[in-house]
């Protein structure tokens, strides 16, 4: 290192000089630049002098995928906030603005942030909606499974109120109501922090619902392997049962390859959330994967059931279509090149469960027992 730095001091003269050639000194404009031109000689010579810049350039290139890998997922992050700042926009200038355009404001901002999300999911996912000619024409119950991020829930609500013109009303959990600067797009988006009351009004007003029974847990705790972890959440079909409305099943397909959490941090994370309720499993990806929303055949709520079946045949549903059209365990590579080419599914079906629904065959565990219950090779999964 000492024998390089040497050798690059008459570099450095060279430099100088250089420089010296390309000002007129007798201008009087040329002193500024003169004047910074020779703190940024300077600032670059002890660039040289004191760091290796070999090592920095191999520093960067090891460490790019690993940055780029962790900062995709801020880009969801900032286009949420861009959203918000859509909403408080219109606010601002509904008068001037909105005002030429509907009487809605809330309406008119609604409008625009979905032509944002459906853009995005257009250009970065190739995103597309499979089976719209299930959705019956009143108002209905949408059950999906949630990813790492409900990146696909986000494309889907855009699609409907500018394709469909239905304003799907959505539940979230309540902490998202407490991030700054959140409340303004969650109100514009109907988004609510539901109870079964809240849910069923919502629906007998005329409006569609989605509702994840999985959460926040499942978003954390689930892995490429897609199986559910409802636990024993029966909310979902009491809503159901009291509205008397049809259950939509719906899966994305690798929406687990666009974004995944942090696998060996999960049992930290896992002892966390079972603590305080505060969802802190780190989220990476970000990556250009295809993403499909399959919807499935209507499931009519027949009053003779209870919430525990009526939960168990809407579980098998979500899960005949993650075997129907999912690899398992799910691939980012293969998700990348479905962008360019389909690849159907080649291995024949098998029964494939989710003992998380299954009150005859589930088993309590304790939180450590939780983490082993996620790995693909079991057949019978256990309560989570």
């Amino acid at each position: 290192m000492v024998e390089k730095q040497c050798d690059a001091r008459p570099v450095k003269a060279y430099i100088m000089s250089d420089l010296l050639k390309k000002f007129n000194l007798e201008a009087t404009n040329d002193v500024m630049k003169l004047a910074i031109a020779v703190i940024g000689f300077y600032v670059g010579m002890f660039y040289m002098e004191y760091v290796d810049t070999e090592y920095s350039l191999w520093l960067t290139w090891f460490l790019t995928p690993v940055i780029v890998t962790f900062l995709l997922p801020a880009v969801i992050i900032i286009l949420i906030y861009l959203s918000s700042i859509i909403f408080y926009l219109y606010r601002l200038y509904r008068l001037r603005v909105v005002t030429e355009v509907q009487n809605d404001w809330k309406h008119a901002a609604r409008l625009a942030v979905c032509a944002l999300w459906d853009a995005h999911g257009w250009l970065w996912h190739g995103y597309e909606i499979r089976g719209v000619e299930n959705i019956p024409a009143g108002p209905f119950l949408v059950i999906y499974y949630h990813g790492a991020l409900p990146i696909d829930m986000y494309y889907f609500t855009a699609r409907m109120l500018l394709f469909q013109r239905r304003n799907l009303h959505t539940v979230a959990d309540r902490f998202l109501f407490k991030i700054p600067g959140w409340s303004q797009l969650l109100e514009g988006l109907c988004v609510i922090p539901g109870t079964v009351a809240t849910c069923a009004g919502v629906l007998r007003s005329g409006n569609p619902l989605a509702i994840s029974p999985g959460g926040v847990y499942e978003a954390q705790f689930g892995d490429h392997c897609y199986r559910l972890h409802w636990k024993n959440r029966t909310g979902f079909a009491k809503v159901a049962l009291e509205a008397n409305v049809p259950i939509i099943p719906m899966f994305t397909q690798n929406v687990r390859e666009a974004f995944r959490t942090v696998g060996w941090l999960r049992g930290i994370c896992l002892r966390i959330y079972a603590a305080t309720r505060i969802p802190l499993a780190p989220v990476y990806g970000g990556f250009p994967v295809k993403l499909i929303t399959h919807l499935g055949k209507p499931i009519h709520p027949d009053p003779s059931l209870t919430p525990e079946q009526l939960q168990q045949k809407v579980a098998t549903a979500i899960e005949d279509l993650v075997e129907e059209y999912q690899r398992l365990p799910g691939s980012i590579l293969h998700a990348l090149i479905e962008r360019v080419y389909e690849m159907p599914k080649k291995r024949p079906k098998k029964p494939y469960t989710n003992g998380t629904c299954k009150k005859d065959t589930a088993k309590k565990q304790d939180v450590s027992d939780k983490y082993d219950s996620d790995r693909c090779a079991n057949d019978k999964v256990k309560v989570s």
